[in-house]
């Protein structure tokens, strides 16, 4: 019996327009009526969630930075696991030596040195989510994504990684020299201190090691007395598979990668055809069954 939810946003919950589909949206309103905890689980910063989520009527705790911070539905930061600036500072000198474009995401906004490089991670972010996006309108999406200022761009990392105030949740980091990618993930595990995904086919997501959505996805339903065996996570990405690996039904997107794919029970339609809300739709049925 599916007694909680846990839903990724990019490639999963949002269609190629990045945005909630109606019958998603209603879906996750089903669950809820139903008294099913959901919670969204994204690589996102919460100012680059939030709106996109309100707009659809979703308003459900959020795990964040791929389980850096989690917040409540009102936005009040409930938990957070936070890279500390020695770690930050050993991250930026291995990326750096492998020639590696990263962004730092911190609890005061997203920042990079490159303009035209924060246009090519999340248009990456954005087309690795389904063979079906039109270019035109990917590279639309990035340029808002600057323009409403969920990126700051600055000449230098130094400031930063020198403000012992600053807390780091993730670097983003992107390069599309598989080469230099491969060789920087290889140095960045040999720390064990860090956790690496990817949500594009070109990048690599730098998290504290305690910072995965698996993790606190299981903080959140133990909170709430939820076993994971009695939880559904659907994502569609390598960022997704510490969910997976542990819920009692872990539902990949039709347009999830094969390896993504291998690591679930189920796979459901693509994020174009509201994949999500088919798979809610089949859980809650086997629920009442059940």
């Amino acid at each position: 019996m599916v007694k909680c939810i846990a839903i990724d946003m990019d490639g999963t919950l949002l269609n190629n327009n990045h945005v909630v589909s109606e019958e998603n949206a209603d879906a996750i309103k089903l669950a809820r009526n139903n008294g099913v905890e959901v919670v969204i689980a994204t690589g996102r910063s919460y100012s680059e969630a939030k709106d996109v989520l309100a707009e659809a009527g979703i308003h459900t705790p959020i795990i964040c930075v791929n389980g850096a911070e989690a917040r409540t539905p009102e936005g009040e930061i409930v938990a957070t696991n936070p890279i500390n600036m020695d770690l930050g500072r050993e991250l930026a000198r291995i990326l750096d030596k492998h020639e590696i474009y990263f962004e730092i995401y911190t609890q005061n906004g997203t920042f990079s040195k490159d303009y035209d490089k924060a246009i090519a991670t999340i248009m990456d972010v954005f087309m690795s989510a389904s063979n079906d996006n039109d270019y035109d309108k990917v590279l639309k999406a990035a340029q808002e994504r600057m323009e409403d200022g969920n990126v700051k761009m600055v000449d230098s990392f130094e400031p930063i990684l020198q403000d012992e105030s600053k807390v780091i949740y993730k670097l983003l980091a992107f390069s599309m020299d598989k080469e230099n990618l491969e060789a920087a993930r290889a140095e960045l595990l040999e720390l064990g201190t860090v956790a690496v995904s990817s949500s594009g086919k070109d990048n690599l997501e730098i998290t504290s090691v305690d910072a995965q959505k698996g993790i606190a996805l299981t903080t959140f339903t133990q909170e709430r007395g939820i076993s994971m065996e009695d939880t559904m996570a659907i994502g569609d990405n390598y960022n997704d598979v510490s969910m997976l690996e542990r819920v009692g039904r872990a539902v990949a997107m039709g347009n999830a990668p094969d390896g993504v794919k291998a690591k679930a029970h189920m796979v459901t339609d693509t994020n174009v055809n509201s994949g999500v809300a088919k798979a809610i739709v089949e859980a809650m049925a086997k629920s009442e069954v059940g």
